[in-house]
């Protein structure tokens, strides 16, 4: 199948022009390798014994020589490095003893230890997350940009573009449990779904074993599950471990490790001085919405049955969309959830620039939005005034238009229309 450019392809190829060394960061099976190869020069696969051996015996020796003997122009690709961990001892001393830009690349499924001062790539390495694929790049024919980041923060959501075919709800329905892992993108309904419960088999029975000890896979399946019937929301550690029959300590513990194989993600609670009574505690999703259908036994009928299902795996899908767009060209800007100890005010989803600059997001399956939707962007543009630049209600309908200013009603789809 041919390469389907990705969101990173350029972020990739510029942090490689001024840097010696890049490192993909990923879920399993999000197509790390396969944009890696597309500019490696030549590829060592440490997740293979034979390859493996020579870094293992002296990870320094093994890695000058596979640097000088590349097989072609552009950087060696040292794929899967967390089967090799002591590898990255031998890239620090390579880039500390001067390694041209655009040497290496790395790649891998697990970023455990990489806030570690200890971690030997810190100020040597960059980090470039990889998600699975959004709409943008299945759909995309060339290098995939979107501006509705820039745009929202340009005070132009009113502006925004929007792609040619506009779905209805049960589209965005479809899109979200069809999976986004470059491995289903060809495959029938069916297929796809038994490949992603091998996938969540596999991750049970041998990813998340390699980091940790895992005494009861059947408990780690139950709060996957659990997760799963969350993602989108704020839950209680305590909550989780109810349902899934584990202790609290356990499901810190396996929830780190989620998150280090980078199947669970989370937003932070936002915070501000102007606002009173914010909660602390983060908000969890699963990397892909169809992980979460596949977790449950659900299908497009099944979400479109279920209005609180509905809506946890359409917000699921939105931020599916959202999250590669501000790794790859937003760098500066973060996302945060909003809510209030007394529930009275949520607010999906907070873009905050490094300036002090607020955007906000709410999510919402209706195709026509109303005022009362987007009540609680009002509140937060009255809070804090100039600094909030605009607020977005994304909807299942095909217009946007007003809502209140500096607040507006846009198509999900504007997550995916390719820049202009």
């Amino acid at each position: 199948m041919a390469y389907l450019p990705r969101l990173v392809d350029a972020r990739l190829a510029a942090v490689l022009a001024a840097f010696p060394a890049a490192l993909i960061l990923g879920p399993r099976a999000s197509g790390k390798t396969t944009t890696a190869r597309q500019i490696a020069g030549d590829v060592v696969e440490l997740d293979d014994p034979a390859q493996a051996a020579p870094f293992r015996a002296d990870p320094t020796a093994a890695l000058r020589m596979r640097l000088q003997r590349r097989a072609g122009p552009g950087p060696l690709l040292l794929d899967e490095w967390q089967a090799v961990p002591e590898v990255l001892g031998a890239v620090k001393r390579a880039v500390d003893q001067g390694l041209a830009a655009g040497s290496l690349v790395l790649t891998g499924s697990v970023r455990a230890g990489f806030t570690s001062v200890s971690w030997p790539g810190t100020g040597r390495v960059l980090q470039i997350v990889m998600y699975p694929m959004t709409v943008l790049e299945q759909r995309a024919t060339a290098q995939p940009r979107n501006e509705f980041v820039d745009q929202l923060f340009a005070g132009g959501a009113s502006e925004l573009a929007l792609p040619a075919e506009l779905p209805d709800l049960v589209g965005y329905v479809d899109l979200a449990v069809a999976s986004g892992f470059p491995p289903v993108l060809r495959l029938g309904e069916a297929e796809s779904r038994a490949w992603l419960r091998s996938y969540l088999q596999q991750l049970v029975l041998r990813d998340v074993a390699e980091l940790g000890e895992i005494r009861d896979p059947a408990g780690l399946n139950r709060l996957l599950r659990a997760i799963a019937e969350h993602s989108a929301g704020v839950v209680a550690d305590t909550e989780l471990a109810a349902a899934a029959d584990i202790n609290v300590k356990t499901v810190r513990r396996q929830e780190r490790l989620l998150e280090d194989l980078r199947i669970v993600e989370a937003l932070p609670a936002w915070h501000s001085n102007r606002i009173s009574r914010l909660v602390k505690n983060r908000k969890r999703y699963l990397a892909d919405p169809a992980l979460a259908a596949v977790l449950l036994g659900v299908d497009s009928l099944a979400v479109m049955s279920d209005g609180g299902l509905l809506g946890r795996i359409l917000e699921t899908f939105a931020l599916a969309q959202l999250r590669p767009l501000l790794g790859v060209d937003n760098l500066d800007v973060h996302a945060f959830h909003l809510r209030q100890q007394d529930y009275r005010r949520e607010i999906d989803v907070i873009l905050e620039s490094a300036d002090g600059r607020v955007v906000g997001i709410e999510i919402k399956a209706t195709a026509s939005a109303g005022s009362n939707d987007a009540r609680h962007l009002a509140w937060l543009r009255d809070q804090l005034g100039p600094c909030f630049v605009a607020g977005v209600v994304l909807t299942s309908g095909r217009a946007v238009y007003p809502l209140g200013e500096r607040i507006t009603a846009v198509p999900i789809a504007a997550l995916w229309a390719p820049e202009t």
